[in-house]
């Protein structure tokens, strides 16, 4: 798949890398919905669990190619600046936060996105987690790549890089792996197959606090807009249909209870 060579300098030995990253609630929190589109947002936040796998790959890749810079990029309230100086710690450069106060939706946000990144260099490669842990709507990824021109691939389990070029495996359906070749800059997206992500020392944490961070507004990039967008209507709580039973008796009577239930509640048989 071709594409995006404007933004593609053939002479450079430095790598400009780029992560997208998302600040998410810990999936381990119990949320409150309050007033329909609103949750209570006490609750632990961090980083995106596939944007982990993300930045480690990035930090790889800088460590196989020598001169380059890891840049984290990220979008949301002002709350989020602690994602990004998390992933400051896990090694990357420097990062580039996008204030807003709204939930903006994945064609808002892949415009931001690009904007944020073209306005501070030319990407040779972008890499965001495959999905968000919250929404869950796996969109940004691609309509980011289609605002670029340039190829975008998603649930990525192996990756290399060499000439310009990127080879890579991913997770099809049926459990069946895929293997593609693409012109960078790419965007890929990371699935938790690719790595092991690291885990930041004391130290690392405590440089990160000096890394910069440049800081915008989601308002002051003054983005076109776009011909759609998306509304959120409406949080709801999911609904837990199972419950736990103990059967009781002998192993054989034990049995014929769990044979009943999966014939008359599960209707297996």
């Amino acid at each position: 798949m071709a594409g995006g060579s404007a933004y593609y300098p053939l002479e450079r030995k430095a790598m400009n890398i780029y992560v997208c990253v998302k600040h998410v609630p810990d999936s381990a929190a119990n949320i409150t919905i309050r007033d329909k589109t609103q949750f209570d947002e006490s609750v632990v936040f961090l980083i995106n669990p596939y944007d982990e796998n993300a930045i480690e790959e990035a930090l790889r890749l800088k460590e196989r190619m020598g001169d380059s810079e890891v840049v984290i990029v990220t979008l949301g309230k002002e709350s989020a600046g602690h994602t990004v100086r998390s992933a400051l710690a896990m090694g990357a450069d420097r990062g580039i936060f996008i204030r807003t106060n709204d939930y903006p939706d994945s064609i808002l946000t892949a415009k931001a996105l690009k904007t944020a990144i073209l306005q501070d260099g030319r990407p040779d490669i972008i890499f965001t987690g495959k999905a968000s842990i919250d929404s869950e709507g796996m969109q940004t990824m691609f309509r980011l790549a289609a605002e670029m021109d340039i190829p975008v691939a998603t649930d990525v389990v192996g990756f290399s890089m060499a000439n310009g070029r990127v080879t890579l495996e991913r997770q099809a359906e049926a459990g069946a792996t895929e293997v593609i070749e693409m012109t960078a800059p790419c965007v890929i997206g990371t699935g938790k197959g690719l790595n092991t992500p690291r885990y930041p020392k004391f130290k690392d944490i405590m440089m990160a606090k000096k890394k910069p961070v440049k800081q915008l507004d989601l308002a002051g990039l003054s983005l076109e807009k776009p011909a759609g967008s998306m509304t959120l209507l409406e949080f709801q709580p999911v609904e837990e249909d199972r419950y736990a039973q103990i059967l009781k008796g002998d192993p054989e009577e034990v049995v014929r209870q769990l044979i009943e239930r999966l014939r008359t509640e599960a209707k297996i048989f």
